[in-house]
């Protein structure tokens, strides 16, 4: 379906002051080239530049009448076929701009054919023709707009030329080409072709068929090349295509007296294989990596049958013309070359276009082939020219500018997450519509040129006193024979236009005022106006050529206001699309209280209505975490709104940062309504928050006196604004929150601890939030913050996390007792809390136990102390993390000693830790030594502990009674454990046997009991 608007694409109009009449024109950068009609063997070269629009720049001869003619970009040529003495011929025309001069030197050579020697000292004002050999004649040619390459159209088959620059000198680089790909195909006799990149595409009368070239690696036995072509027609032959999917170009089935035509087929991607068609690829030039070689993909083959709607019908009435590959490229940033600025070239995606007389479809050939559009013109059309913001169409009496969906595919070629609650674009699918049909007498041919059209007129009898019926022709083959009479080659009139189209942002003021008049008339059609002038500007914005400048400016401050005019329509509109008003305010720029301020400008019958959209929008922007604070009219306003809206969603509404303004009396009063309909903990916490936000601390304990302690914090989980919120990026605390810290820390660590259970809050974001709420620095950890990671040890936390928190608890413990400080606050949890309830914190071991009671106990950080040596004494630290730890932490105190043995014997140097209690705490060996010498450990007390101590008590001193008694001991277990043999060879030989014997007896008499 095609939308019809009128518009003004159309600006003004200049005729082209052509000395003869023309024949074939394009558009080269800056200029126009015209061919001569008839025998004129001549191009004349007008300007199409915004300051000397249509002046003529010079004219030269071409070798013979140009049949086709087409014109690179990528190298800046000409390249034409002609015609002479009944032959078809292949040139080139480089440096055709010196021919302003009338006494520029032209040099004629063949394509590669002592290049160097063409060119002298005095060659750069020298026009080069290059004449291109071929085996068959030339049908039709294309040149790639992406490096300049060109592709010729000849019988059964395709020729690639690659374009190559050869630098003759210093200050000379000369152009040529090199023949590099053929591609045979059996029966075709194209009538256009075209080419972009590795895309190529051709028509014949009735069919298209797209092909992409592609480099695949060869293998060590070369016989990839082959493999391509057998597995296709294995696949004919296979799936029957011969019978169902005849050649595509081979000539119809004919009888004597009928036509029998095919049946239309469409096959899209790797399908279109199956069109019979066979393309076989030769290589003969530019010698690449021997490791790879061009095999074919195919894209599209469509069939189109001619139209029997009546029992006549003439060839000229259904073959396809207009065949174009559009490509788009990359948005990116501008570069310098050669001292200015351009933009990078980075293709994106690429188009195809062609035409039937009365329909036209627009294909994206990227990613993925699908049929974007497709236009029925309302006469039958002489020639069509795509652009990336138009489709223009001429018949023989109009020109109609089309609006296109190229910008729409590509930006979501560019960006696949386009269509999100943050972007959007409008759809591929939208219909497209005319803007325009500008009328003209005798239209024959078009051109696009930037913002330029290029007409050929050519007005006959027949055009003023009425136009004759075409001749037709009989259904047979004998109608083939009858010759019609041509017209004679006088015509009455001609003119060459060049038509002025009208800048982007002037076409895209028109249509936005004119999407007004729909407003409350027809809501599809203004949003499909507002839509059609936000391609408009995007396709503009994707111009590779735009750079920075004021235009892209105006062109970006258009597209954010074309934003803005959509999310006015989704949010007023009550369409299926309504939720789109929230992506498109979000690229307008537009802050809440800006759209809030557009939407209320618009009233109905002195009743404001707020769409399902604008709620969405308003919904989802309180939601998120924005840095925009409301003043409290907007806020009040806000609350208003979703109070007879969606109450329910006044608890979230409440909760954004944007509403901290927002008059907590009215909150309260709605709450209580919603309350009293669907009651929950979120509607109380909040409820609590704006008692506390208005100061009435009664009103707050009892709203938090409603729940358990447990229920509040799976409520907080319910909204967690409630407790922090985000602002310029970072996770910050409420006044809720500071209000609990003083009152119910145990809330608000239970609390967080669910959020982050809950996947609400990230742990490094925990950590800056409680040192942001107990005002602590970097350096500095709170209580509450250790209360936390105690918790979230006895809520059993994650494996992956384990060791990290043991990490943070061990030295935040370790850093109080080296600088003796106590918690900020008193801690939640006992050390004995702790044990009972965390399967992490183990029993302190007994030997600790006597370490600390051996000497003055550090009275001033009784808990942490304790907790540490409960983690070391748990099966589950990773001692090693201690360890960097132990040389700033002294063993001169009990604190210091118990954490530096326990580490030790953690990390297996039983013998180490031995001595370090011999010498600094004697009282506690032997309690070590029953719990920790067993099993494999047993041989220390014979081999490390009694000769310790049998050394020891040698040296008199405060401790010899201890560590007698400690001897005593481990005489009494030695002896249990050893045979007499062997109890006897560890005794020291230097000891008093009357000291030993009475041992040696007693332990004796022990063996033999047992």
């Amino acid at each position: 379906m095609v939308q019809l608007y009128n518009l003004h694409p159309f600006g003004s109009q200049q005729v082209v002051p052509s000395k003869q009449e023309p024949a074939l024109f394009c558009c080269g950068r800056d200029a126009l080239l015209v061919a001569c009609a008839a025998a004129g063997c001549k191009i004349e070269v007008f300007a199409v530049g915004d300051q000397e629009l249509c002046e003529p720049l010079g004219c030269f001869n071409t070798l013979g009448r140009v049949l086709h003619m087409t014109y690179s970009e990528a190298g800046d040529y000409l390249v034409t076929i002609e015609e002479k003495n009944k032959a078809t011929f292949l040139r080139a025309y480089m440096n055709w701009r010196c021919m302003s001069t009338e006494n520029t030197r032209v040099c004629v050579r063949m394509m590669g054919h002592k290049v160097e020697e063409s060119y002298s000292e005095l060659s750069k004002v020298q026009m080069s023709i290059m004449e291109m050999p071929l085996s068959d004649p030339p049908l039709c040619i294309s040149c790639c707009p992406v490096n300049g390459d060109l592709l010729v159209g000849c019988k059964n088959k395709l020729v690639i030329f690659c374009l190559k620059c050869l630098v003759i000198n210093q200050d000379l680089t000369v152009l040529d080409f090199e023949l590099s790909l053929i591609l045979h195909m059996d029966n075709v006799t194209p009538t256009e072709v075209a080419f972009c990149a590795d895309y190529i595409a051709l028509i014949t009368e009735l069919d298209v068929l797209i092909l992409k070239l592609e480099s695949v690696q060869k293998g060590a036995d070369n016989t990839e090349v082959c493999a391509d072509k057998v597995r296709a027609l294995e696949k004919l032959v296979n799936e029957g295509v011969k019978d169902e999917v005849p050649s595509a170009f081979s000539s119809q089935l004919e009888s004597d007296d009928f036509v029998i035509c095919e049946k239309p087929v469409e096959l899209l991607g790797e399908k279109s294989r199956i069109c019979g068609i066979l393309v076989t690829l030769e290589s003969t030039g530019l010698a690449k990596d021997d490791t790879e070689y061009s095999q074919v993909q195919y894209l599209l083959y469509r069939r189109f049958t001619p139209d029997l709607s009546s029992f006549v019908f003439s060839v000229e009435e259904t073959k396809l013309h207009s065949l174009q590959l559009l490509p788009m490229y990359q948005t990116g940033s501008s570069m310098m070359v050669n001292g200015k600025t351009a933009a990078e070239k980075e293709l994106l995606s690429v188009f195809c276009f062609f035409s039937l007389p009365h329909v036209g479809y627009l294909y994206a050939v990227g990613n993925l082939v699908e049929l974007l559009s497709t236009y029925q013109y309302s006469e039958k059309s002489q020639q069509a020219v795509l652009t990336p913001q138009f489709l223009h169409v001429i018949t023989s009496n109009s020109l109609q500018c089309f609006t296109v969906r190229c910008s729409a595919a590509a930006a979501r070629e560019e960006d696949p997450y386009i269509d999100t609650t943050v972007k959007a674009c409008p759809p591929v699918s939208l219909d497209v519509c005319t803007l325009r049909m500008q009328l003209f007498i005798g239209l024959k041919a078009i051109c696009h040129f930037k913002n330029h059209i290029i007409l050929l007129t050519k007005a006959d009898s027949e055009d003023i006193t009425g136009r004759r019926k075409p001749p037709r022709r009989v259904l047979s083959r004998k109608a083939d024979s009858v010759k019609l009479k041509t017209p004679p080659e006088s015509e009455p009139g001609w003119n060459l236009y060049i038509v002025n189209t009208i800048s982007t942002i002037q076409l895209y003021k028109e249509m936005v005022d004119y999407s007004k008049t729909y407003e409350n008339v027809r809501t599809e059609s203004c949003i499909h106006l507002l839509s059609e002038a936000h391609l408009l500007v995007r396709a503009a914005l994707m111009d590779s050529s735009l750079i920075e400048s004021d235009e892209k400016e105006m062109l970006l401050e258009a597209f954010r206001e074309s934003c803005a005019y959509l999310g006015d329509c989704y949010s007023r509109f009550d369409t299926k699309d309504s939720h789109l008003a929230l992506p498109y305010y979000k690229m307008s720029g537009l802050s809440i209280t800006e759209v809030l301020k557009r939407i209320n400008s618009v009233v109905e019958g002195g009743t404001q209505k707020y769409g399902k959209g604008f709620i969405f929008y308003l919904n989802h922007s309180l939601y998120e975490d924005l840095n925009e604070e409301l003043s409290k009219e907007s806020a009040d306003m806000v609350l208003q709104i979703f109070h007879l809206a969606d109450p329910n969603q006044l608890p979230q509404v409440l909760c954004s940062p944007c509403m901290q303004n927002v008059c907590p009396l009215m909150a309260m009063e709605f709450l209580q309504q919603v309350e009293r309909i669907v009651p929950s903990v979120v509607v109380t916490l909040t409820k609590a928050a704006m008692a506390l936000k208005m100061g009435d601390l009664e009103a707050y304990e009892n709203e938090m006196d409603c729940y358990t302690e447990m229920k509040l914090s799976c409520g907080f989980i319910g909204e967690p604004r409630l407790l922090r919120q985000q602002r310029g990026g970072q996770t910050v605390p409420t006044e809720f929150a500071v209000h609990l810290k003083e009152t119910r820390p145990g809330l608000l660590v239970a609390s967080m601890l669910a959020l982050y259970e809950n996947s609400k809050i990230e742990l490094e974001e925990v950590d800056f939030y409680f040192k942001l709420l107990c005002e602590k620095t970097e350096d500095t950890t709170p209580q509450l913050l250790v209360d936390f990671w105690e918790a979230l040890l006895v809520a059993d936390s994650q494996k992956e996390i384990l060791q990290e928190l043991l990490f943070k608890l061990i030295s935040q413990y370790i850093w109080r007792l080296l600088r003796k400080q106590l918690p900020d606050t008193k801690p939640l949890k006992t050390a004995e809390d702790l044990v009972n309830s965390c399967n992490h914190y183990g029993l302190i071991f007994p030997w600790v136990t006597s370490i600390m009671s051996s000497g003055s106990a550090c009275g001033r950080y009784p808990e942490d102390l304790l907790k540490l040596q409960s983690l070391l004494c748990g099966p589950s630290v990773d001692v090693t993390y201690v360890l960097p730890f132990l040389d700033s932490l002294s063993e001169d105190d009990n604190a210091g000693l118990s954490v530096h043995v326990l580490c030790t014997t953690r990390v297996g140097e039983y013998e180490k830790s031995i001595e370090k209690l011999l010498e600094k705490c004697p009282v506690a060996i032997i309690p070590y030594s029953q719990h920790e010498l067993k099993d494999e450990n047993r041989a220390l007390w014979w081999n490390k502990l009694l000769p310790e101590l049998c050394k020891q008590t040698r040296c008199a001193g405060d401790d010899y009674s201890i560590l007698i008694s400690s001897l005593k001991e481990t005489l009494s277990v030695v002896a249990m454990e050893l045979e007499l043999r062997d109890f006897l060879n560890v005794l020291p030989e230097d000891g008093t046997a009357a000291f030993f014997l009475p041992h040696l007896l007693q332990c004796s008499k022990r063996k033999l009991v047992t």
